[in-house]
């Protein structure tokens, strides 16, 4: 069968930019798009929307397989996610959806991952304490005022791996 869909799991070069995520399914990805309206800044496009829960940075092509059996091992009981915040990093200047009670599911699954990926002899970056969050937007000079019109409900069941293409596109890397 000839597809246009490239071997994601055939090395692209000596190492690949990745990271762990959740995905949203398109209904989920509409909602969260449409609370880019109260954003300013550069807006992520809509296809790019996701919440990281570890990111690994380059890491070298040969260990995708090992890092897609740590995906596939974890444990994620569904997990339903009610964004129903913005917020702010100013340092990077990132206006962010995310949520007002963060789920004790996404907590433990965030720490899971983290420890099987130490398990493995991976280290995921980190900057502080674990912040979920959905970015909205970069370049932004402020959080959005006040809460969203209507909160995403976002019922997860799968963590993926995601593939940081060097043309900025976002992937999910699959078997």
């Amino acid at each position: 069968m000839i597809t246009n869909q490239p071997d994601l799991l055939a090395p692209a070069g000596p190492t690949r930019k990745v990271f762990y995520a959740l995905w949203p399914g398109a209904a989920e990805r509409a909602a969260l798009a449409a609370l880019q309206a109260a954003v300013t800044g550069r807006l992520m496009p809509p296809a790019k929307l996701h919440l990281t829960l570890a990111f690994l940075g380059h890491v070298p092509a040969t260990d995708i397989p090992a890092l897609l059996d740590i995906r596939d091992q974890l444990r994620v009981s569904p997990i339903r996610l009610v964004v129903d915040c913005f917020g702010y990093f100013s340092r990077p200047r990132i206006a962010w959806a995310g949520m007002a009670h963060v789920p004790e599911e996404l907590v433990a699954l965030h720490g899971d991952l983290v420890r099987c990926l130490a398990a493995a002899g991976f280290s995921a970056a980190t900057h502080g304490a674990f912040r979920p969050h959905v970015t909205l937007a970069r370049e932004a000079n402020e959080a959005p005022t006040g809460a969203p019109a209507a909160p995403v409900i976002w019922d997860v069941r799968t963590a993926v791996l995601v593939e940081s293409l060097p043309d900025g596109r976002y992937l999910p890397i699959e078997r």
